[in-house]
């Protein structure tokens, strides 16, 4: 059992890293990927469908020449869980999904419709302006608005950044401070305006409210000095 559980190995006194060779592997090695089908596809193979969320074993490489926007395209081989025919599928960075390369077919594709009720919108509205002359004048004008809005925001969000590349660290923290100062400043002055705004009256038979401890130190006072009294007596 203690040689099956070893935790360190030996080393000669003569070993020497340096004189092992360098294992060098391929530059771009396909990786094993355990994953879960993203889409629904059909294999035309043996006319099985395979459910979105199966599970499956795949290997996993880097698509040559192919990016999008400096994003590298991955290309995923797996195969189908009837007749083993394998079946290829990458990533689609623009629409955030993925494409079946080969192999399948899927069985929806989103952007499809998304492509299909754009046109479809289209060419109602170029239906609409060739009848009449106030629609087609009403869509230009919203259209030219709508253009308006998005150039203005444009120009926006240009002069702030101008804004912000042209002001450094000290003006900023100059800035700040100068906030803080500044709303110092005015709490104090709201702070003295309210206390000239209190008038404070002085009454000519003022009223002194007297706790319980005074009342029973000044009954206990007179109690002595009674007391005192009539021992003086009693002496005379």
């Amino acid at each position: 059992m203690g040689e099956r559980k070893v935790v360190n190995k030996y080393y000669p006194p003569d070993f020497d890293r340096a004189k092992i060779a360098r294992r060098r592997q391929p530059k771009n090695q396909q990786k094993t990927a355990r994953m879960m089908l993203p889409m629904s596809i059909r294999c035309p193979t043996c006319g099985n469908y395979i459910y979105k969320g199966t599970k499956f074993n795949s290997r996993k490489e880097e698509a040559e020449g192919e990016t999008y926007l400096g994003k590298q395209i991955l290309r995923f081989y797996f195969k189908c869980t009837k007749c083993c025919a394998e079946k290829t599928f990458t990533t689609d960075w623009k629409n955030s999904d993925y494409t079946v390369e080969s192999g399948a077919t899927r069985n929806f594709e989103p952007w499809r419709c998304q492509d299909e009720e754009m046109h479809k919108e289209k060419q109602k509205k170029d239906a609409e302006e060739i009848g009449d002359s106030m629609k087609s004048l009403e869509n230009r004008t919203l259209d030219s608005k709508r253009r308006i809005d998005i150039d203005a925001g444009v120009d926006e969000l240009i002069l702030l950044k101008a804004t912000q590349a042209s002001m450094s660290i000290d003006a900023l923290l100059e800035a700040n401070l100068q906030r803080q100062l500044d709303d110092q400043k005015m709490e104090e002055l709201e702070d003295e305006v309210l206390v000239r705004s209190v008038v404070f009256r002085r009454s000519r038979n003022p009223i002194i409210k007297r706790t319980h401890e005074e009342e029973f130190f000044e009954e206990e006072d007179d109690l002595v000095f009674e007391t005192s009294l009539l021992r003086a007596k009693v002496l005379v």
